[in-house]
């Protein structure tokens, strides 16, 4: 009966570390983060104090609550040399969290290494977070098979997160890329994992973020133009971080309740107000409970 948060973001004092020792983006200068793409960012320290952390997952009521590598950066696009640092700091800190917190694991997709991604996962994640725009096309799902064939070895889930943000023009608001760039990932990696992903992967558990960019209500475009019905896939599932009832209530309309796990995407948002989102106690425990243990361990 435990209640699981899927998407939660905790920096480490290891990954703290490591990203202060740069100099060219990513990197922290104290607590502003440069990022290629984006504004600098201050990043308020008590949102990555464990304790602090750890409290507010049992205020919420949480028995598990998953954390992953803040893709946005752009760690796992760095030049493998640039990357294992970082994702070795991230691993390690993250292992090393309490309960409630458990992890997922991370991944260079410039330099794909299964081996490297087999030794993280033994430390205990609970699958592979990958970036959107790693897996937009077939060209990208041709590059990252190696570790989308060991999850499926293995019978662990990927989790999809937007990735770096395209660069903005001068006088882009700080929200734009929130809700332009991010969201146009999950749309084209939605779409890119029907039409590329799950012919390669056909035992794969999947989690998109953000709703997958609320792709899944353009189903009757998708068959207007010759793309056919959404089939339902029960290893397919979408998180509901930054939406409210409306988004979940539509996507819920058109994937089923079976589909939407809860995710917060903590510290940058916090739970819903209502459980189930206005949709009743049934829906509340299959987003918290039956659906992300459905997606972790593809037991039904």
């Amino acid at each position: 009966m435990t209640e699981v948060d899927v998407h939660q973001h905790l920096w480490t004092p290891s990954l703290v570390a490591a990203l202060r020792s740069r100099r060219e983006p990513p990197y922290l200068d104290g607590w502003t983060l440069f990022l290629d793409g984006e504004p600098p960012y201050e990043v308020p320290p008590a949102d990555h104090d464990v304790a602090r952390r750890t409290e507010l997952a049992a205020a919420d009521g949480l028995g598990r609550a998953l954390v992953s590598l803040s893709a946005p950066i752009g760690v796992e696009w760095l030049p493998a040399a640039e990357a294992r640092p970082l994702l070795d700091a991230y691993h390690e800190g993250a292992a090393a969290l309490p309960e409630p917190f458990g992890a997922w694991a991370a991944a260079c997709v410039r330099e794909i290494d299964a081996g490297v991604l087999a030794d993280d996962l033994d430390q205990g994640f609970v699958g592979l977070q990958l970036p959107a725009n790693a897996l937009a096309d077939a060209d990208g799902y041709a590059r990252c098979a190696p570790l989308l064939e060991l999850l499926e070895e293995r019978g662990l889930p990927l989790f999809v997160h937007p990735g770096p943000a395209a660069a903005g023009g001068a006088g882009v608001p700080g929200w734009w890329p929130a809700l332009v760039p991010y969201v146009q990932q999950m749309h084209s990696a939605w779409f890119a994992f029907r039409a590329f992903g799950r012919p390669r992967h056909p035992r794969l558990r999947v989690c998109f973020a953000l709703l997958a960019g609320l792709a899944p209500l353009h189903g009757e475009r998708l068959a207007a133009r010759g793309g056919g019905q959404e089939a339902a896939d029960r290893d397919v599932f979408v998180e509901t971080s930054s939406y409210g009832g409306g988004a979940v209530g539509a996507v819920v309309g058109a994937l089923g309740a079976g589909a939407v796990v809860l995710g917060t995407d903590r510290p940058y948002a916090g739970p819903p107000e209502q459980a189930g989102f206005g949709l009743g106690e049934a829906a509340a425990h299959a987003f918290r409970v039956t659906n992300p243990r459905r997606l972790l361990t593809g037991r039904r």
